[in-house]
């Protein structure tokens, strides 16, 4: 892949021009990004026009900044740039314009130089990293993942950031020993892209340590009584969710992607497991008027990202008094009701998109939406976990 030009780099605040490549290279023009979405992304902004050399956008943003740019501009400059394309000195000139405009915002606003956040670096690191490749969508939700799982530093200046910071970010981090993983990659990407490029003198997180001893990525189900206890506070959405998790068995990723079809009361598709993907499942006729009732008010069953509910199913639980729980607690809670009221174990694989295990079930053994059905509905609700405990068929009251 061909490298991109050398080109200045600009000033935070200026704005941006970047490169498209197509039948013809042409580069796009677009204001400063300002407003910030309720995670603290950077909303995207449309650009201000598309013209044909970085040297054009750049006229094109300082005109901008100045207040003079009207819409049709560009036009004049794109003619300007035809009869004289930009040279070496050219560039150099508009370098000089950007140390000025650097030194003048300074001086104006009574301010030291601006580092950049954690967050610009993240993006331009990712940009680089994974421009024209084929990182699987997967992977791609990962690094997201693991970025969400940072919020503390994403609005710090990065060359503010300590090193002791960065180590106890690490070993205060409450989830499994791979999501840790993936965070201790992603600092190690940002701050070595970040070293290389002179944004941050060292990268710190090549000092950073993991602990040996990492909490279980093996989760632990809900018990009878928190169970219970959902079930009496669904009106909450963060445990109306909850609720619907543990009798449905999805990865908490899956419900961004997956389809759901409220006539034939069924989930299809998500990303279970490769085994599990083309797989329909039954909605269980507990959840189905919450599943119902959230389409209904969001259009989608997970208005807001994984790592945002996470969050706020922590201080939803906390508020309760149950211990915590992860969303993937829930899809142990699912499996342990299907252990526990006896829905067949092949079945109980399928619901979990598991393989099964032996070319028999695996490649032959055919089951409807309706034989699904019949086994999941064998759970029962949480209402009637009490009195089928006191009788001793119920859910165990500790896990």
């Amino acid at each position: 892949m061909a490298r991109k030009p050398n080109n200045p780099r600009l000033p935070n605040g200026y704005g941006s021009i970047r490169r498209i490549t197509g039948k013809t290279v042409k580069y796009g023009v677009y204001p400063p990004q300002l407003e910030e979405d309720i995670d603290g992304r950077r909303l995207p902004v449309k650009a201000l026009c598309y013209v044909p050399s970085w040297s054009v956008g750049f006229a094109v943003l300082t005109a901008y900044k100045a207040g003079t740019y009207a819409p049709g501009l560009e036009r004049e400059l794109i003619d300007l740039d035809r009869e004289k394309p930009a040279t070496a000195a050219d560039m150099g000139v508009i370098k000089r314009i950007i140390e000025d405009y650097t030194r003048l915002r300074r001086e104006l606003l009574n301010q030291p130089e601006e580092a950049e956040t954690f967050s610009e670096v993240y993006e331009k690191w990712f940009a680089d990293k994974f421009d024209g490749s084929t990182l699987s969508k997967q992977s791609r939700a990962s690094v997201a993942a693991a970025f969400g799982n940072c919020s503390d530093l994403h609005q710090r200046p990065i060359t503010s950031i300590t090193l002791d910071e960065l180590q106890g970010m690490i070993d205060s981090c409450s989830l499994g020993e791979s999501s840790v993983r993936n965070i201790l990659s992603l600092l190690n990407g940002v701050y070595a892209y970040a070293e290389v490029r002179e944004i941050c003198p060292k990268n710190l997180a090549s000092f950073v340590r993991l602990k040996s001893a990492r909490p279980s990525e093996h989760g632990v189900a809900f018990t009878e009584q928190e169970l219970r206890v959902l079930w009496e506070h669904r009106d909450d959405p963060t445990i109306e969710f909850a609720v619907i998790m543990c009798y449905a068995g999805y990865r908490i990723s899956a419900y961004k992607t997956m389809q759901i079809d409220l006539a034939a009361r069924s989930f299809a598709g998500g990303n279970k497991t490769a085994a599990g993907k083309s797989v329909v499942t039954p909605i269980h006729s507990v959840i189905y008027p919450l599943v119902m009732r959230r389409l209904r008010a969001y259009g989608e069953i997970l208005p807001v990202s994984p790592e945002a509910y996470r969050k706020s199913l922590y201080e939803a639980l906390s508020g309760l008094g149950i211990e915590k729980h992860t969303p993937h607690d829930c899809k142990h809670t699912f499996s342990a009701l299907c252990e526990r009221y006896g829905v067949a174990e092949n079945d109980r694989k399928r619901l979990l998109g598991h393989r099964i295990g032996n070319v028999t079930n695996d490649v032959y053994g055919h089951r409807t939406l309706e034989d699904l059905r019949a086994q999941i509905e064998k759970i029962p609700s949480p209402e009637a976990f009490e009195s089928l405990s006191k009788a001793g068929q119920g859910f165990p009251a500790s896990a």
